[in-house]
């Protein structure tokens, strides 16, 4: 089973630090035009964990709509665009706070979906048993 969350309003994520960004719900529009984002060159050279925080990077210039907790070197509060998203990102603390907070949420509705019982072969072989067995094979139907 699934539990759909309907509401689509912006909602406030408490990061760390004193971060807390305004981020809009992850939508698999949003999760497709941010794997969009990472150029073709990128993913040819690029390891498994670059490709993975680039994503990263890319939902949260696509989600975050405001947030507050955030200043230049000099205490000057900025706002988000592309290049503040990605220093703010480079930093492992809010990367996995971010990561763990709002996109493993919506990775899980994958395993949430997945209510049936295992199945190694393709069959239901690894389905409990629900019924007792039959004491016999049931005789066939005579012609006619």
């Amino acid at each position: 089973m699934i539990s759909l969350t309907l509401s689509r309003e912006p909602e406030w994520l408490d990061l760390t630090h004193g971060v807390t960004v305004l981020i809009r719900p992850l939508t698999a529009a949003i999760f497709s035009a941010a794997r969009a984002d990472l150029e073709a060159d990128d993913l040819i050279d690029a390891e498994a964990q670059e490709i993975a925080a680039a994503l990263v990077k890319a939902i949260a210039r696509r989600t975050i709509l405001s947030w507050e907790g955030v200043c230049d070197a000099e205490g000057v509060p900025v706002e988000p665009d592309d290049a503040t998203v990605d220093a703010l990102f480079d930093l492992w603390p809010i990367y996995e706070a971010f990561n763990e907070r709002f996109i493993a949420r919506w990775l899980l509705l994958g395993e949430e979906g997945n209510g049936s019982a295992p199945s190694p072969t393709g069959t239901s072989a690894g389905a409990p048993d629900i019924a007792p067995p039959v004491p016999g094979a049931a005789p066939t139907a005579p012609p006619g």
